[in-house]
This record gives structure tokens, C-alpha cells and sequence, in this order.
């Protein structure tokens, strides 16, 4: 299995999101940006510590509300570096900010940031990285892999012998419909690269 698909099964809220949310498409733009927000605060620290954080996030970024948090504040960014309830590291709060300004700018010129993704899908994990880091803040690999994986646009979620990764590929995740070319030389498409 994934480490992932046994890691989840740790605590109640990782077993929840594994079980019902990860891997699987998702379309609205606010979504998305709910989990690149979970994704940036999540570096460096455990997946677990950010989901227990969940709510309080929801609560401190607007509902994730793209609009509400691209018109952000230095007022906004203080308040949030004073708030118990969030990660308070001031590049990921200013980055989770820039972000969404850089996803309403996307949005304005292709209709939503889902179909600025879909627009360039598919494409290989190291293009995508390089994509999000000429367009978004604080993105690394990691944050770039583990952002697409979530949100079906990447392979792997799941191992195939997890329950669930039947479940998610009954709802056909952008990943299923078309394929990445490799690159460099890995020899392996995403889709052969999926964890038995």
C-alpha cells in the first residue's frame, strides 16, 4: 500500500480525508485553492498538524474564498501572524495571499483556475513544478506533487490494493483521461508509476 493509504489509518481525521476526499477530482475553484492553502502550510510539518488545523484555517482565510483572501492586507497578514489557530510563518501566510491574487488574475483570462489546470493537463510532475513556480509563490515539488495528487490531476493517491482506489477511479480523475508524455528519460508514464 501507499504510505499514505497506512498512514491515514493513524488517526480519525487523516482516515476521513484519505477515505473521502484524496485523489479525487475536484471542481470548484475554491476547493482547489483550499487545498494548495493546505498543502503550503503543510511544509515542514505533518499532514496530521494542518488537518487538525482545518477548521481554524477555514475560519482565519474566509471560508477559502479566493477573492476574499487575494484582497488580503498587511492588517490581514498581522492579524493572521497573531492567530494561535493557524501556522504562523509569515512566507507561507504572504504566499497563500500572492496566490490568490495570481489565481484570480488565471481566472480572469481562462474562465477558472480548474480550467487553467485542465488547460495544461496532462503534463509530467516536473513540468507542473515548473509551471506553479513560474506562476504561484512557496511551491515547490513536494507542495506541486502533493497539490495534483489530492485533486486527481496525479497518479498515486491510492495504492491499487487500497479500498478507496476503486472508488476514485469510478469518478474518472483528470489523470485517467490522458496520459503525460515522460521526460527525461524516466521510461514510465504517471499511470505506470501508481504504487501496487
Amino acid at each position: 500500500m501507499s504510505s499514505y493509504c497506512l498512514a491515514a489509518r493513524a488517526h480519525p481525521l487523516l482516515q476521513a480525508h484519505h477515505d473521502f476526499e484524496h485523489g479525487f477530482p475536484v471542481e470548484d475553484d475554491d476547493r482547489l485553492f483550499e487545498y494548495l492553502l493546505l498543502e503550503i502550510n503543510q511544509a515542514g510539518l505533518s499532514w496530521l498538524t494542518v488537518i487538525k488545523k482545518r477548521e481554524s484555517l477555514k475560519a482565519a482565510y474566509a471560508d477559502f474564498s479566493i477573492e476574499k483572501v487575494a484582497s488580503f492586507n498587511a492588517r490581514d497578514i498581522a492579524r493572521l501572524m497573531n492567530d494561535a489557530g493557524v501556522i504562523r510563518h509569515r512566507l507561507k501566510i504572504e504566499a497563500v495571499v500572492l496566490n490568490a491574487q495570481k489565481i484570480c488574475e488565471i481566472a480572469s483570462r481562462h474562465l477558472s483556475f480548474k480550467a487553467w489546470l485542465d488547460e495544461h493537463h496532462p503534463l509530467a510532475r516536473e513540468e507542473w513544478v515548473q509551471l506553479f513556480r513560474r506562476n504561484f509563490r512557496f511551491v515547490g515539488n513536494e507542495i506541486v506533487g502533493e497539490f495534483l495528487t489530492g485533486t486527481g490531476y496525479l497518479p498515486s493517491a491510492h495504492a491499487r490494493s487500497c479500498p478507496i482506489y476503486a472508488r476514485v477511479l469510478a469518478t474518472h480523475p483528470p489523470w485517467t483521461q490522458r496520459e503525460a508524455v515522460p521526460t527525461s528519460g524516466r521510461g514510465k508514464s504517471d499511470q505506470d508509476k501508481i504504487q501496487t
